[in-house]
């Protein structure tokens, strides 16, 4: 189901594109329209991008990883990636346990990656 991004998914976005210039001056001024659906991953939390162009749409590029522990201690990674059109396409969120994701903490407690 479409639904606009959470707080906390926000926090999340913003600090994975906080050092790309160019993402981070396209993308996140638009940060409160952007829609997405929850990815069917048994509730880890990865998230599909809503692009309303309505063109065919593959997965181009990693542009950030990060991670962060989750409520239970478990190390969760994540991965941003853009579709082959370079606009945002998938939220990848692994948690190493395979359980769901608790909760996505303070910008403080995300690690960027890359």
């Amino acid at each position: 189901m479409k639904r606009k991004l959470r707080d906390d998914e926000k926090i999340l976005l913003k600090k994975m594109l906080i050092d790309k210039a160019i993402e981070k001056s396209e993308r996140l001024r638009d940060i409160d329209t952007i829609f997405v659906e929850d990815m069917e991953d048994g509730g880890m939390g990865s998230l599909i991008f809503i692009n309303d162009a309505h063109i065919e749409r593959q997965l181009g590029e990693t542009i950030s990883e990060a991670e962060f522990f989750d409520k239970d201690g478990s190390l969760v990674s994540v991965a941003l990636n853009l579709d082959s059109n370079g606009e945002l396409y998938e939220l990848d969120i692994w948690k190493v346990n395979f359980n769901k994701l608790e909760h996505i903490p303070g910008e403080d407690k995300i690690i960027i990656k890359t």
